[in-house]
């Protein structure tokens, strides 16, 4: 039976992990139409209802990665939802700093330091899983090399493929594919992405006592996949625009290069339960792509703000939910 009373308690905690959600949408959501967009394979209200559609459809596919976060970084019985809401926190105040000048932000990793940083404010050590930073290490191997090299590899082998087809041929074939790769990123973001604050906000719910057990219930997801897709509505441009524009300069085969590779990558590491950066691996496998016309192909100087960005995110994000933890209580 639905206790509404324990709702109405911890509805300001869950209205923050939507807050998250929806900053997520901003920053990260885009990543699967950024090149689409920037190619001028889609519009982009057609690339935002598909991108919707399509994360909420892989969410639905899979739950692997959810409980990864929901139940492998923190310990559920020494911390409670104060701490959730705090790592939220630190989530929405870094990402909507970084959306501001356009980086796109990691999300997974501004996820995962910021329980960590509350939960060591909670509980100190004890109340961290170090058992599920191992998952979230292979994610970011996954995400650098990975997709980096499978984009590289991935254009060498489809530039030799239409090595004799005239350049008009290739890119009208390329966009019609391209919208194809476009729906198979999104779908894979869902897949591994959306998945990360369907679990945290269930978490939320086994520690507000709505769920006796870590159960992840399908109202949550479709809460979760709507708020994503509507953030990407309104806020995405900024980071499409970085991703697609300013990158390096793509046309629909190096778009369809990078959205196959990366969501290739990403669909491998949800299959695992691995919570990687889609982020890193679409910028990845851009690069990748890119580099296969030469190095100076891709604008490093931009590249360069968007590592630092995220390895700015784990201390960033940590510092700002452990401060959060300790002001709350």
């Amino acid at each position: 039976m639905f206790d509404v009373e324990a709702f109405l308690k911890i509805a300001p905690w869950l209205l923050l992990i939507l807050a998250a959600e929806f900053v997520n949408g901003w920053t990260d959501a885009p990543n699967a139409i950024a090149t689409v967009v920037s190619t001028r394979v889609m519009r982009p209200s057609h690339a935002v209802l598909m991108a919707a559609v399509l994360n909420a459809a892989g969410a639905f596919a899979g739950l692997e990665v959810a409980s990864t976060i929901g139940k492998g970084i923190v310990r559920a019985d020494l911390v409670d939802i104060q701490t959730v809401g705090a790592a939220m926190m630190g989530i929405v105040l870094w990402s909507t700093a970084a959306w501001y000048y356009g980086l796109p932000t990691s999300e997974s990793h501004g996820l995962v330091a910021g329980l960590t940083g509350a939960a060591l404010a909670t509980a100190g050590p004890e109340g961290v899983q170090w058992e599920g930073w191992k998952k979230v290490f292979i994610g970011i191997g996954f995400s650098t090399f990975l997709g980096f090299f499978i984009g590289l590899f991935f254009m060498i082998a489809i530039l030799w493929i239409a090595r004799r087809s005239l350049p008009g041929t290739v890119r009208r074939r390329f966009g019609r594919l391209q919208i194809l790769s476009a729906a198979f990123m999104a779908f894979s973001h869902g897949s591994n992405d959306g998945q990360k604050f369907i679990g945290v906000f269930t978490l939320a719910l086994v520690l507000g006592g709505m769920l006796p057990e870590f159960m992840i219930p399908w109202w949550v997801i479709v809460l979760c996949a709507a708020t994503m897709g509507i953030g990407t509505a309104v806020g995405g441009w900024r980071i499409i625009k970085t991703m697609g524009l300013r990158l390096t300069k793509l046309e629909p085969i190096h778009g369809f290069a990078a959205e196959t590779a990366a969501g290739i990558t990403i669909m491998t590491a949800g299959a695992f339960g691995i919570p990687l950066s889609t982020t890193h691996t679409i910028s990845t496998a851009i690069m990748g792509v890119g580099s296969t016309r030469g190095l100076s192909a891709v604008k490093w100087g931009v590249a360069g703000n968007m590592v630092l960005a995220w390895i700015l995110t784990f201390p960033v994000c940590g510092l700002i939910a452990y401060v959060t933890t300790k002001l709350v209580r």
